[in-house]
């Protein structure tokens, strides 16, 4: 059976891609992968990423292994609005950092004719569904889960695991503060 894949631009419509998973497991390496093909299809992509995101850069989305594409800085999701009127795609990084005006924000830009790659986590350290992910891959016509590689066992990792003691749902940090797990070894500290 082949899969579908989506076209590289929007035919008389917009969509929503969604690329979820746990830390480490290649969620901005997969959307700078897409993003890069826009752009050598010759398609105008802007980029945006949370302004709490400053791990690797202030100016670019960079994956964990190094790879990385100049972005734009973004308080609130609704900027993306008006900053991205005249692209054809709109890559969205740290999808889990932005509040629930994503989901709005992401619907209209498909509406409007854009192809819209978003990436995020989609569970929190405690396994928990972290919003806006869930909604946004309700309405995403096109989904990809993305597994890291457990540290403890080597099974494939779905979970993160946080390494600090911290209670903040949200605290930014990369291997320092994180690891992938599975199922089975991940805990809630």
């Amino acid at each position: 059976m082949s899969e579908f894949t989506p076209h590289s631009s929007p035919i008389d419509t917009g969509w929503i891609e969604v690329i979820a998973g746990c830390m480490f497991s290649g969620k901005t390496e997969e959307l700078i992968r897409r993003l890069r093909r826009a752009k050598i299809a010759k398609l105008n992509v802007k980029v945006f990423k949370p302004k709490i995101d400053n791990r690797y850069s202030d100016s670019q989305i960079v994956s964990h292994n190094e790879q990385s594409l100049p972005s734009i800085i973004v308080d609130n999701p609704f900027e993306i609005l008006d900053l991205s009127e005249d692209a054809q795609v709109v890559g969205i990084d740290e999808a889990q950092f932005f509040s629930n005006d994503l989901i709005d924000v992401a619907n209209k830009l498909a509406d409007n004719g854009k192809r819209v790659i978003i990436a995020g986590l989609d569970m929190d350290y405690r396994g928990i569904p972290f919003e806006p992910m869930p909604q946004l891959l309700a309405i995403a016509e096109y989904i990809t889960k993305t597994l890291a590689i457990c540290v403890n066992c080597g099974n494939p990792a779905d979970r993160t695991q946080r390494k600090v003691a911290s209670s903040e749902r949200v605290l930014v940090g990369a291997a320092d503060s994180y690891e992938a797990r599975c199922r089975k070894c991940h805990f809630i500290p």
